[in-house]
C-alpha cells in the first residue's frame, strides 16, 4: 500500500446532493467519490484502485448562486441502435428547443488536500506494485492527466499538484462543523448501489477511515 497527496484548488466546485431533483445544489465540500476521481484522472488501471482516506479543507466555504442554461433532453438510446442497425436515423439533438434555465448554488475558491491509497486489485500489482506508484509520481509531478481532472461538473476544472510532504503545508482550515449526511461512493455492478456516511469536519479535517458507511 502506497499514500499520495494531491492539494486540489478550483475557482467553482459542485459536488451535486442527490435529493436535489431539479437545481443543482453542492455538499458543502468535496465528496470522497470526487476526490477519488480526482486521483484517477492522473492514473487508472484496471489492476489498482484508489481509497480515499483523508479530506482537508484548506480554505473558508464560500457559496454562488449561479443560473445557467442546460439541455433537458438526452440522445435516445432507440434512435442509436435504430442507426448502428440500419446505417441511417435521427440523433440530431437540437438545443434551441431543448434548452432550460436552472439555477444552482456552488461552491467557490475551493482549496482540499487529498491523501488517498494506493491499494492493488490484481496480481500484476501485487508483483510489481512500484511500477504503478512511480508511474503516478512521475506524471503527478509534471502535471499530467489522462483527462482533465474537475470538480463535481466536468465544467469546473481542478488544478492540482502533488505534495511530498503534508506536514511542512499549510494548515487546514480552523474549523469544526457537522456536514450531514453525505454520499461516500457507488458500488457499480448490475445494480449500482449508492453508500452514504455522516461526515464530519474537525479543524478541518474529514477522516474517513472513522467513517460508518451504510446505504
Amino acid at each position: 500500500m502506497t499514500s499520495f497527496c494531491l492539494e486540489v484548488t478550483g475557482d467553482f466546485a459542485c459536488f451535486t446532493r442527490p435529493e436535489m431533483k431539479v437545481e443543482r445544489v453542492s455538499y458543502d465540500v468535496i465528496t470522497p467519490s470526487a476526490a477519488r476521481a480526482v486521483f484517477e484522472a492522473i492514473l487508472w488501471k484496471p489492476a489498482i484502485r484508489w481509497q480515499v482516506n483523508k479530506i482537508e479543507v484548506l480554505e473558508p466555504i464560500r457559496w454562488i448562486s449561479v443560473r445557467r442554461n442546460e439541455v433537458a433532453a438526452k440522445a435516445s438510446v432507440r434512435n442509436a441502435q435504430t442507426a448502428m442497425r440500419d446505417g441511417r436515423g435521427h440523433l440530431a439533438l437540437y438545443v434551441e428547443d431543448e434548452r432550460q434555465q436552472r439555477a444552482g448554488l456552488f461552491l467557490r475558491d475551493v482549496a482540499y488536500r487529498l491523501h488517498a491509497d494506493l491499494l492493488p486489485v490484481a496480481d500484476d500489482a501485487l508483483g510489481n506494485p512500484a511500477k504503478y506508484r512511480e508511474i503516478f509520481q512521475r506524471r503527478a509531478e509534471k502535471g499530467q492527466c489522462i483527462n482533465q481532472p474537475y470538480l463535481g461538473c466536468r465544467e469546473f476544472a481542478a488544478r492540482f499538484r502533488l505534495v511530498a510532504d503534508p506536514a511542512a503545508e499549510r494548515p487546514a482550515l480552523h474549523e469544526t462543523r457537522d456536514l450531514g449526511w453525505m454520499l461516500h461512493d457507488i458500488t457499480f455492478g448490475a445494480d449500482p448501489q449508492p453508500h452514504f456516511f455522516r461526515a464530519a469536519m474537525r479543524d478541518g479535517v474529514i477522516d474517513l477511515t472513522q467513517a460508518q458507511v451504510s446505504q
